[in-house]
């Protein structure tokens, strides 16, 4: 039997994660005060309050503006939450002064990022030699509907053509987006302006000291003059996908056997059936940054692979140009061959609103892809400073179906309301230890 007469009954009850996450790393109060001009006199719901259920919302599974009736359904848990009708009428009004609005929510996201790396103190995002990898990638989202400035892809597709960057915290973490930068369908691949324009985003978001140290990793279609020329005039390291011109596969035909090393795997152990090589000395870079080397690498192609006219001898060739100026040739390809992890970013990001942009107006959907930007830094945020042990690799989908959705019930005595999960709940006690571990950081 199943009867709608429970009393006290919370659903979503691990979602408090978030709440309190947002709280601690000041993005709460970072929201409110940004996004104080655009609240109307005599306003019940501040835009700052409405932007940050938006993005919990989302963060739990929301695809669209009228998901946030989840958290208006508990309002123990989230407080109160706007009506549909005025969440709509603040997303048309941020979206007609959209420049506007999108650097406020920025400046936002860049204070409470800042707050939540100084609290995450050594976890902050960077690697081994203090270096902080940002990965600048390109995704198609299809439209299934007539939106403005929606055209078809390169893929034969309809839609929209982003470019993401994301900050990479290591195989201890997942990463959280730096900048989404909503293009149209037909944007080329390998624009250099918006790669430069995307990766200025990026860098605004970065708290002062580490934005001095950024490695930046890209395929191919960053592997322009014109991008490479802006990163060497900043002093900004790069390792980005390098193009196979004829001049090139001449090149590598000229390598001699010996020269060739083996390659490292993901556990930098030697890989079987891969090698790498330097062609720097091989091709005429006059044109290129100075101090720019060019590494190939070579594998045996795993069975049913599709061999490309530039792969030589039976197998398959790769090339990236860095700047790095020392260093093994393993090891840097290796750093190199790691930015694959930014599709894993970019899927998590798909799976939390980005696979769909639900608004029909352009700078509507510029102001969606800030909100889904907040909910995965949310995410990540609450992994950063909460989570522990390998649910701090988890990804949304699975934060959802064991901490998220965890129900519980709201019990009130002595003035206070206390949030009690079920005994039987197997992650009710990370739950509650995580809670813990946020009620013990000073708020931002």
């Amino acid at each position: 039997m199943v009867s709608d007469d429970g009393k006290g009954i919370v659903s979503h009850a691990g979602a408090v994660l978030l709440n309190e996450t947002a709280r601690v790393t000041g993005l709460q109060a970072a929201l409110a005060a940004a996004l104080e001009r655009w609240r109307l006199p005599r306003s019940v719901h501040h835009p700052g309050k409405i932007v940050a259920d938006l993005a919990v919302a989302v963060a739990l599974g929301g695809d669209c503006l009228a998901d946030a009736a989840v958290l208006r359904a508990e309002p123990a848990l989230f407080g109160p939450v706007a009506s549909d009708p005025v969440i709509s009428r603040l997303i048309a009004r941020l979206a007609a002064d959209a420049p506007a609005a999108l650097k406020a929510i920025g400046k936002a996201r860049a204070a409470a990022r800042e707050r939540a790396w100084q609290l995450a103190g050594p976890s902050a995002p960077g690697d081994g030699d203090g270096r902080l990898v940002v990965d600048v990638d390109a995704t198609l989202v299809t439209a299934h509907s007539d939106k403005e400035r929606a055209a078809p892809t390169w893929k034969k597709g309809y839609g929209f053509h982003p470019l993401t960057v994301f900050a990479d915290h290591g195989t201890g973490g997942n990463g959280e987006p730096l900048a989404i930068m909503l293009r149209p369908g037909n944007a080329g691949s390998n624009t250099a302006a918006d790669h430069i324009t995307a990766t200025r985003l990026a860098l605004a978001q970065l708290p002062p000291g580490p934005r001095k140290r950024v490695l930046v990793r890209a395929d191919s279609g960053g592997g322009t003059h014109e991008f490479l020329d802006w990163l060497t005039r900043r002093r900004l390291h790069y390792s980005v996908g390098f193009t196979i011109t004829d001049d090139v596969a001449a090149a590598i035909g000229k390598i001699p056997v010996r020269a060739w090393t083996p390659a490292y795997d993901s556990d930098g152990g030697v890989r079987d059936g891969a090698w790498v090589a330097e062609l720097t000395g091989l091709l005429d870079l006059t044109s290129w940054p100075a101090g720019m080397r060019v590494i190939a690498r070579k594998e045996r192609p795993h069975p049913g692979a599709q061999l490309r006219i530039t792969d030589v001898d039976g197998h398959r060739i790769t090339c990236f140009a860095t700047s790095a100026r020392s260093g093994q040739l393993a090891d840097l390809e290796l750093r190199h061959r790691r930015r694959a992890r930014c599709e894993d970013r970019i899927r998590n990001a798909k799976d939390t609103g980005l696979r769909n942009l639900p608004l029909h107006g352009y700078a509507q959907n510029q102001i969606w892809c800030q909100i889904v930007a907040l909910a995965c830094e949310l995410i990540a945020w609450t992994q950063l400073l909460a989570l522990t042990g390998s649910s701090r690799c988890w990804e949304p989908r699975r934060l959802r179906l064991r901490l998220f959705s965890a129900a519980g019930r709201i019990v009130r005595g002595g003035r206070r309301l206390r949030l009690r999960l079920a005994t039987r709940w197997p992650w009710a006690r990370q739950i509650t230890a995580a809670m813990e571990q946020l009620r013990a950081l000073e708020p931002g």
